[in-house]
């Protein structure tokens, strides 16, 4: 009884949720910004250090959720569910940094209307995400969990929309490329932003949850 109450009963998950979330949009909007840019190379080179600087920082408020969950004695949901979703969460994070990264280690010499369809709708994903990870606190109001709810199911259609174009991407890479390491290049960072959208809709799917058991 006495350890219990030398405890915190309940840390502030939800706003390290919200700083996370905005970490992730701030990495997807830098990589936009590397994709339109990426004929010049020293944007590329700037905005590749923005994507870095908000993945690092959403490695460290991952971390700090993650120590708080062995701090606080009651959480406001499960723990499990915070644990699953801030480590989701920073696979979005993690998968917008690999995909610059992979740009620059392949040599990658120009973008692809794909690779600007794929990142346009990353971003899109990313946005919604943050919508939907800002509603968690109130989802005790059933408008705010039916909104909520619905931007998952947004991001879903989002993905589902990032197929779409992986699918052509590939048909029309393996059918017009010529150059066999062009096309390993390509197939790759395709395959990384398409990722970023499935990584996107886990996390939807964890709010769900979230909502449905708690609202």
């Amino acid at each position: 009884m006495l350890f219990s109450k030398l405890l915190p009963k309940e840390g502030n998950f939800f706003e390290m949720f919200n700083q996370h979330a905005d970490a992730i949009v701030e990495a997807a909007r830098a990589f936009s910004k590397l994709v339109a840019n990426y004929s010049d190379p020293h944007l590329r080179e700037s905005y590749n250090r923005d994507v870095d600087n908000a993945e690092h920082a959403a490695d460290r408020i991952t971390a700090d959720v993650n120590r708080l969950i062995h701090k606080t004695f009651i959480t406001p949901i499960d723990r499990e569910q915070i644990h699953s979703l801030i480590n989701t969460m920073d696979d979005v994070a993690d998968l917008i940094q690999d995909c610059a990264e992979a740009m620059a280690l392949y040599d990658l010499k120009h973008t692809t209307d794909e690779i600007l369809r794929l990142t346009d709708i990353s971003l899109k994903c990313c946005e919604r995400l943050k919508d939907a990870v800002s509603m968690l606190s109130n989802i005790a109001d059933a408008k705010t969990a039916e909104a909520a709810l619905k931007t998952c199911e947004e991001i879903d259609k989002l993905e589902s929309d990032a197929d779409r174009v992986m699918r052509s991407a590939m048909s029309k890479l393996f059918r017009e490329e010529p150059e066999v390491r062009e096309v390993i290049k390509l197939k790759a960072i395709y395959e990384l932003l398409e990722t970023i959208t499935d990584k996107c809709e886990d996390v939807a799917n964890h709010i769900e949850g979230i909502v449905l058991e708690n609202s």
